[in-house]
């Protein structure tokens, strides 16, 4: 082993003891290094290869109490070579979250002014013509129609049988119609 890993892995033990002098002088030693590294790994972006130079160092931190001094991975390697995993990772998640290209305007599926004016319209005149029906043929039609439930369910919320909801809700639409029929006004032939 050479004087200068052997110094790296005294430094790092110190460090792992609590030893900020020591855990400085190993980030003066190898940080600059490895943020050059990092850097090239990331096209450039510094903001990007600090975050990786400190999650190294910090993953390095961890490793502290169990350093092989003595294994085959000098510390500047192991550092690189989890850098550069680092450095991969970043690029593939920028690859998943990329940003819509440039000049791609998407189109607005949101109905026009006209058509949200007839929408509401229509709406309110529903509204009113479900207002001027009787109270249990109101509550069956809203059930049924416009928040979809079955008829058994309707039975079972209106305490009566299939058999009422039934008839309840077709009288219910006839007198919407005809109601409808009478406020239209004849809108449908100015369509």
């Amino acid at each position: 082993m050479t004087d200068d890993c052997q110094t790296e892995a005294d430094l790092l033990a110190r460090a792992g003891r609590g030893d900020n002098a020591a855990a400085a002088a190993l980030l003066d030693r190898l940080g600059p290094r490895l943020m050059a590294f990092a850097r090239r790994m990331t096209a450039g972006d510094r903001a990007l290869a600090e975050d990786i130079v400190q999650e190294a160092f910090l993953r390095l931190w961890k490793r502290a109490g169990d350093w092989d001094a003595q294994g085959s991975a000098q510390m500047s390697s192991w550092l690189g070579r989890v850098a550069a995993n680092l450095a991969i990772d970043a690029r593939r998640r920028a690859s998943r979250t990329q940003g819509m290209p440039d000049g791609w305007d998407p189109e607005d599926g949101s109905p026009g002014v006209e058509t949200r004016m007839m929408r509401d319209e229509d709406l309110s005149a529903l509204d009113r013509a479900l207002a001027s029906l009787p109270d249990r043929q109101r509550e069956a039609v809203v059930l049924r129609h416009i928040e979809g439930y079955s008829n058994p369910d309707i039975a079972a919320m209106m305490d009566c049988g299939v058999e009422a909801v039934e008839s309840l809700t077709a009288r219910g639409k006839r007198r919407l119609v005809d109601v409808m029929r009478k406020t239209d006004g004849g809108r449908d032939e100015k369509r």
